[in-house]
């Protein structure tokens, strides 16, 4: 950890998305159309997300990204600016539309998500550079698959030879290079993303477990394995161990993973043991599903506190 502030600064590269969502009693099967309740654009883009969830965790947040110069650039940086993120380092792609998340959530919260990247695919130089300039005071870095792996790749590099602690949430799905697993401290992903990296199936703790092990050995720090109302598995080589869930009523599940992402960050710059700090996770997760949202959603630091029966 390179920060000793009080409130450590995270940074997040990665998506900025504007969520269009629309709810039913449940999701149409291949060529059907079924009648939906409602419609709702919120503020989305899992790096976006992220960098709201470790400023609701009273961490300081920097966000690093592009948006468009289409009608939803200006509100998605005044939404992120709001939340209490930094928005120093988002930019703006000229000619190009803003990240677009179109999801679909059926009855229980389960959802189905079409993504356009816009803005999010003209990362580059520029983005690079912002890292650079954060990194003397950055305690983590969050890091997401919204753009460009040779850019995350790049930016990982950077910060792992820096002793920034560097998370990785491997969403969208995409083959990751071997390389990046050695300049990751923890890798999170959920278990659609754990069975295109390793290549089996993620149906139950145990299959976790194997995941988790795999993906220590091919060089990250830890392993976490997001099992939604399975809890969380992990293991950094050494120890391991499962996290149940915390029983609620889901209402939307859409960026419980990112709520989880920014409250497990804040809990290891702080100290926090990985065993705890998964805790922190799966209680911000918990929480996240109970309403509807992506950065609306991400709950506060009283809000996990509470939950997990600490001051």
């Amino acid at each position: 950890m390179s920060s000793t502030s009080a409130h450590p600064l995270i940074v997040s590269l990665g998506g900025i998305n504007m969520d269009l969502v629309t709810f039913a009693g449940r999701l149409p099967v291949d060529g059907e159309t079924v009648v939906g309740d409602s419609f709702v654009t919120y503020a989305g883009g899992k790096g976006a997300n992220q960098a709201v969830a470790a400023a609701r965790m009273g961490a300081r947040s920097a966000m690093v990204g592009r948006v468009g110069d289409d009608m939803f650039g200006p509100q998605l940086i005044e939404l992120l600016q709001s939340a209490g993120v930094s928005t120093d380092a988002v930019a703006v792609s000229p000619n190009t539309t803003s990240g677009i998340a179109v999801i679909n959530v059926g009855q229980g919260g389960q959802n189905r998500i079409v993504q356009v990247l816009g803005a999010n695919d003209t990362c580059g130089d520029g983005e690079f550079d912002a890292i650079a300039a954060h990194l003397h005071e950055a305690s983590a870095l969050l890091l997401q698959l919204e753009v460009s792996i040779e850019l995350s790749l790049r930016v990982a590099a950077q910060a792992s030879a820096r002793g920034v602690t560097v998370i990785l949430d491997p969403g969208p799905v995409r083959p990751v290079p071997p390389e990046f697993y050695l300049h990751v401290s923890v890798i999170t992903p959920n278990e659609t993303e754990a069975e295109a990296l390793v290549g089996h199936p993620i149906a139950d703790v145990g299959a976790a477990a194997a995941a988790a092990h795999e993906l220590v050995q091919r060089g990250v720090g830890a392993a976490v394995i997001k099992l939604g109302s399975m809890g969380a598995y992990w293991s950094d080589g050494n120890d391991a161990g499962h996290v149940p869930a915390f029983p609620v009523k889901a209402v939307d599940t859409v960026a419980a993973g990112d709520a989880f992402n920014g409250a497990m960050a804040v809990a290891l710059v702080e100290g926090v043991s990985l065993p705890e700090a998964v805790r922190w996770g799966c209680a911000a997760g918990a929480l996240a599903v109970t309403s509807v949202g992506a950065q609306d959603s991400m709950p506060t630091r009283s809000a996990v506190s509470d939950l997990l029966g600490i001051s």
